[in-house]
């Protein structure tokens, strides 16, 4: 008989003994689920300043004055390899199937020796560095591809040095940091940042994590865990989902000035949208962007509001400017089955018709 929710005592006994079930079949897996990692392919190192490294992925296209490499620019506070999670799930895998030469730069670990690192050291030290060393072996300037904190960065470097880029590909990319719906830029607006770092000095991994998992804080701190029980009997499902955890708890500390340097121009001063954007001495202003742009958002993205991407539109100063928006997060755009079939497909469309 079903009580008055839509469930009786039958009903309770059998999810009940169901669930002992699963908890005994992964008690049974889990012992012999081995340390799962993330990266599936296979790259080498190129050029190196300090910890900052340039890696080269091995499939791609041979170097030649006919196709540009491209350059993947990735965010300070979480490892690069989310564009490389696993076989099946890596848009670096399916853009080397279509032909593309592909490389990443990789931050590195900052220590407390990295502490003053500022702005400047990231763009116009360790991003041009790596665009140089492209720019001799290819014998022209790469096309670039940033993602979220990247994507900032490639805006400001690609307006900078405008003429060391050929095309601009921006991922999941914040321009408009005031949008009402950006609740992350909503607590950092009031963060007294100079006591932050002043106190701290680099910023821990754990306390940024911590911050992105209380944006949704039943999602990502209760919910994922309990679902883990329905997968616990699953080992493909169960590698998934400790690959997943592995990545987004292995983040790197933040130097502390350039995090400074950060949330101060663009969390707080919105300087993407109102000038005063400033790398070292040198001004950024997005009008000096002349070559082609395609900007890519995920309509579902809790951490980058669409709206806040979008903004990008008649900001720059290119003829060339294309907007696309993939069903998705800001994880699942790089991961997700449709994601898979249609952002690597995309991209390289896109830049195939401007080589």
């Amino acid at each position: 008989m079903k009580g008055p929710l839509g469930f009786g005592m039958d009903d309770l006994l059998q999810e009940t003994l169901q669930l002992q079930q699963k908890l005994a079949d992964g008690l049974k897996l889990l012992p012999g689920v081995e340390d799962v990692d993330y990266g599936v392919t296979e790259r080498q190192p190129v050029w190196r300043d300090g910890k900052v490294t340039l890696y080269r992925f091995v499939g791609g296209a041979a170097p030649s004055g006919q196709r540009p490499p491209l350059l993947i620019v990735y965010a300070l506070v979480n490892r690069p390899y989310m564009v490389d999670l696993q076989d099946g799930r890596s848009l670096v895998q399916k853009l080397l199937a279509v032909g593309q030469d592909v490389y990443v730069l990789d931050w590195g670990y900052p220590d407390r020796s990295e502490r003053f690192l500022t702005l400047e050291d990231y763009l116009l030290r360790f991003l041009d560095g790596a665009v140089d060393h492209l720019q001799a072996q290819h014998g022209g300037p790469p096309n670039l591809l940033g993602i979220c904190q990247g994507g900032v960065f490639s805006l400001c470097y690609a307006a900078l040095r405008p003429h060391k880029v050929r095309n601009l590909v921006t991922m999941v990319t914040p321009v408009d940091f005031h949008t009402p719906d950006n609740m992350l830029s909503h607590w950092a607006r009031h963060v007294d940042v100079d006591l932050f770092v002043d106190t701290l000095g680099n910023i821990p991994a754990d306390l940024m994590n911590a911050s992105y998992l209380m944006l949704k804080p039943f999602r990502l701190n209760v919910q994922k865990y309990v679902g883990l029980v329905d997968i616990l009997d699953d080992r493909q499902a169960l590698e998934d989902f400790l690959r997943m955890e592995k990545w987004i708890f292995d983040s790197p500390d933040l130097a502390g000035e350039a995090f400074r340097e950060f949330v101060k121009q663009f969390y707080q001063g919105n300087g993407l949208m109102h000038g005063g954007i400033r790398i070292g001495a040198e001004a950024v202003d997005l009008e000096k962007l002349r070559m082609p742009v395609l900007n890519i958002y995920a309509e579902q993205d809790h951490l980058v509001p669409p709206a806040a991407s979008r903004a990008l539109r008649g900001r720059t100063g290119s003829s060339d400017y294309t907007e696309v928006g993939f069903r998705g997060g800001h994880i699942g755009i790089y991961v997700s089955a449709r994601a898979q079939r249609e952002v690597p497909a995309a991209i390289h469309d896109w830049l195939s018709a401007r080589t």
